[in-house]
């Protein structure tokens, strides 16, 4: 297992070393200790896991408001999937910046992904599924969501029409989000 910061302070990615003979492959999936020397969450709370159905699915740009600002531990168990991260830290240099990562079950890597960004996925595949470890509980009164493809974000996104959710259709901009709260905590 090797863990690589990102471009964005705070984002890793988690390249795992299946082992594999004739059977198949073992492969460890979350070490504790190696967490623990790159300063990463060690209490996860809640695994939870997303199915879409056709490529081009998006899902987001989802976060929770603090003091229910959430970690996850992302990888993807079927298909392939283009993730995006927005940085939504009020103080962070980074702010309103973005940084992507296409996951897949056949490169056997995650994304470690801390409070106060945004996220968003779009399917590159049919029946793509997604496994979260959770840092905090889901408290639906503290989602909130910007636009998928909102112009000041300029996300180059691998699709152009989305199959998205009538809550993702109605998100709230990155302009709109930044005046009413000015980021997160």
């Amino acid at each position: 297992m090797i863990i690589k910061q990102r471009k964005i302070n705070g984002i890793f990615e988690i390249v795992l070393s299946p082992l594999q003979d004739h059977r198949g492959f073992f492969m460890r999936t979350y070490d504790q200790r190696l967490f623990a020397q790159h300063g990463l969450n060690l209490d996860w709370v809640q695994d939870n896991q997303s199915y879409s159905k056709k490529k081009g699915t998006v899902r987001g740009l989802h976060f929770q408001f603090p003091p229910h600002g959430e970690i996850k531990l992302i990888r993807v168990l079927l298909g392939e999937i283009f993730f995006v991260f927005v940085d939504l830290r009020k103080n962070s240099p980074t702010f309103g910046q973005w940084d992507h990562l296409v996951l897949s079950s056949k490169k056997n890597q995650m994304v470690y992904l801390p409070k106060g960004f945004a996220l968003g996925s779009c399917t590159l595949t049919d029946h793509s599924t997604i496994l979260y470890k959770m840092g905090h509980y889901y408290v639906p009164e503290s989602c909130g969501t910007i636009q998928w493809n909102d112009p000041d974000l300029a996300i180059d996104w691998p699709v152009k029409k989305a199959i998205l959710s009538s809550r993702d259709a109605k998100a709230q901009s990155f302009k709109d989000f930044s005046k009413k709260w000015g980021g997160l905590e």
